[in-house]
């Protein structure tokens, strides 16, 4: 893999329940709606589970994904294709924390960040 080795880690408040970032972070449909540009494949079950696995496009850049860890307040994928490493993500009520490493030629935190703030953009409309 072509790049560099980064890492970052981030953590948000964000005015939401543990129950829906979990539905937020762990269901396709959920996950579509504030993941800028990524879309998950006809067939996809409708919550994501140990072993799955499933590609997603940043750009033109695919980046394939196997959910590692799945629990109600734990998610971790392990990445290949333009990002080579793992996501963790963390949360609970009010908060989540993203755990990003691995090696790109992508700005993973830049992308990381900018998806923290369209989580919590689309969570702050969902508790309105």
């Amino acid at each position: 893999m072509l790049g560099n080795f980064q890492q970052s880690q981030l953590r948000i408040e964000i005015a939401a329940s543990a129950n829906t970032i979990h539905d937020s972070l762990l269901r396709p449909v959920q996950l579509e709606k504030w993941l800028m540009g990524q879309r998950f494949a006809p067939g996809t079950p409708d919550e994501l589970h140990t072993g799955l696995q499933f590609t997603t496009w940043a750009g033109p850049v695919a980046i394939h994904h196997r959910v590692d860890v799945a629990k109600p307040n734990c998610l971790r994928l392990l990445l290949s294709g333009g990002i080579d490493g793992f996501h963790e993500w963390y949360w609970g009520d009010g908060w989540v924390q993203s755990r990003l490493e691995g090696v790109s030629l992508l700005p993973l935190n830049l992308g990381q960040t900018l998806s923290l703030l369209s989580l919590r953009q689309f969570l702050t409309t969902l508790e309105k």
